[in-house]
């Protein structure tokens, strides 16, 4: 069963390094059979407090092949850069 990452952007505080993380971290997707479904800034509030900068969504084949990218040496390498120039959250749905 497919599962996703969710990512919120609650600010960025180096949008250069930012942009470099995402190139880094884009390309260390299809090899754990990630894929970006969408994202963005432009960003509608229905209802709720919930207000980030920008969101990206990101399927998987299934909860483990998500952990597996999120825990591989690829994206380790990587992670500091997107926690050091921006400040938000990511979450795993399980769609079991």
């Amino acid at each position: 069963m497919a599962a996703w990452l969710f990512a919120s952007i609650e600010s960025v505080n180096d949008p250069a390094g930012f942009g470099e993380y995402q190139q880094l971290a884009g390309a260390t997707l299809a090899k754990y059979g990630g894929k970006v479904l969408g994202g963005g800034n432009k960003i509608e509030v229905m209802d709720g407090d919930w207000s980030p900068a920008a969101v990206v969504a990101i399927e998987f084949e299934s909860l483990a092949k998500a952990k597996e990218w999120y825990n591989s040496p690829e994206y380790l390498a990587i992670l500091p850069k997107r926690l050091n120039t921006t400040t938000g959250s990511v979450i795993f749905v399980d769609g079991d």
